[in-house]
């Protein structure tokens, strides 16, 4: 039999997908799963893998992703940070459209597209974005063409802040594409801040974010979200839940046949409001890092099935930027590298299962967006893997990170796990020490799903 590049035999592997797990051997050709089985014969040509004692996951699916490029390339660029999602087993990402320009019509996204098709290591999709001005090149997506439709509904950069009521109304009506909301009313985060800066002139400390970006800012908008979508029968998901309030809006159980879901983020697992004496504004994002309550209570709901989706809403900036004071220093936290192990000691601490955290990284994305034939141990499906040792502790520096910012605000942390290997479309782009700069990876497509009932 000929066997051609990119072919492996994974031996003995603990194979995590669909709530249960179990001991096997996994053959990868041609891009795909080509069979799962016991006891499989190595074919001359195939790569051999021993994978005793290792977990083999679907790779992360990352639906929220700020990447920079275009406009922005100074602070990251699709090259720099698709190669820091494969270190952290991240082989699909879900890009937002507030670069510069912004991703406001077809001309524009599909721009995106040709710069990841260049120079992204792993899988990539872009959304389309929303503004006051323009409801024809909404009414006009293709459902192919992006997953969804964002909507900032609190405050943004340039002119993507939607805060129009009857454009807001109109956006909810029309879109032929699932709407995905940043929800922070923007009038209560302007009155915080004003009193912050009496309180406190031109030294509001990091601390102080959570008040100002509140968390009656986030129960607000997110509660008009969800009056605008159930108006519309609009198919809504809710970006980086960061509350405990807000999560009593949300249902629990599974994702089929949910037409509101709800996602958070991994730095909300990990951080708490205590984080910010010790790292101040790198740990300054949108909405803010709360309470332990908070915390909490995200990590329960993550586990019950209230919240349906984990990502990481990766927004570097450069360590210059984030040294200045509260209203010079951005919001936004470089993630996507050590994603998947933040989230693993959640397991390693008992708080969530392994079948559940692969549920919300791989499966849920994957469900909610109907990409085609990813997110799932299955034959068939193409070959998107993460090779994880359970048992490999790894302790994290600054001089490893590979996003374009060059800094971690995980330095200095000891994780359980590492990531041993990620493979994008059956081809290995991380072998546990390096990215293969050479491999490519493909535009998502999706099943068009617009069901209004």
């Amino acid at each position: 039999m000929t066997v051609q590049q990119n072919s492996w035999l994974i031996r003995n592997a603990t194979l995590v997908n669909e709530g249960r797990n179990w001991v096997a051997d996994v053959r990868v050709r041609d891009g795909r799963i080509h069979c799962i089985g016991e006891s499989l014969d190595q074919f001359p040509g195939e790569e051999l893998i021993d994978a005793t004692g290792l977990w083999l996951l679907p790779g992360m699916i990352d639906d929220q992703v700020h990447f920079r490029e275009p406009g922005l390339t100074h602070k990251a660029d699709i090259a720099s940070e698709s190669r820091a999602c494969a270190a952290g087993g991240i082989t699909s990402f879900m890009e937002m459209p507030n670069t510069k320009p912004a991703a406001l019509d077809r001309t524009t996204l599909e721009a995106k597209y040709a710069i990841a098709a260049e120079s992204s290591v792993v899988n990539y999709a872009f959304y389309m974005g929303a503004s006051n001005d323009n409801l024809e090149a909404i009414r006009e997506i293709d459902p192919a063409s992006t997953p969804g439709l964002k909507v900032f509904m609190g405050a943004s950069t340039g002119n993507m802040l939607v805060d129009n009521p009857e454009v807001l109304n109109e956006i909810f009506r029309v879109s032929p594409v699932p709407i995905i909301t940043h929800c922070e009313d923007t009038p209560m985060i302007n009155a915080e801040l004003e009193k912050a800066k009496a309180r406190f002139g031109d030294e509001i400390p990091a601390r102080a974010h959570p008040l100002i970006r509140s968390r009656e800012a986030c129960i607000k908008s997110t509660r008009l979200a969800i009056e605008l979508a159930r108006k519309h029968g609009t198919r809504l998901h809710v970006l980086h839940i960061s509350t405990a309030e807000e999560l009593e809006l949300f249902e629990p159980g599974p994702i089929a046949g949910k037409r509101i879901t709800a996602e958070t983020c991994v730095h909300f697992l990990h951080f708490t409001d205590h984080d910010y004496d010790r790292l101040g504004f790198l740990i300054k994002c949108n909405p803010a890092i709360k309470s332990a309550r908070d915390r909490d209570a995200i990590v329960k709901a993550l586990a019950e099935g209230r919240l349906d989706v984990l990502a990481t809403d990766h927004a570097p900036h450069l360590l210059e930027e984030k040294q200045g004071n509260y209203s010079q220093a951005p919001s936004g936290i470089p993630l996507v590298q050590y994603a998947l192990q933040t989230a693993l000691e959640r397991v390693f601490q008992g708080e969530l299962t392994l079948e559940r955290l692969v549920e919300v990284v791989s499966h849920a994305p994957a469900e909610l967006f109907r990409v085609s034939r990813r997110g799932y141990l299955r034959e068939g499906y193409a070959a998107d893997l993460v090779l994880v040792d359970p048992q490999r502790p790894h302790y994290v520096t600054n001089d490893e990170v590979l996003s374009k910012c060059g800094w971690t605000p995980f330095d200095q942390t000891a994780f359980s796990s590492s990531i041993i290997a990620t493979f994008v479309n059956g081809a290995r782009v991380w072998d546990g020490n390096a990215v293969d700069g050479s491999v490519r990876g493909q535009r998502l497509s999706f099943t068009p799903h617009i069901d209004r009932t």
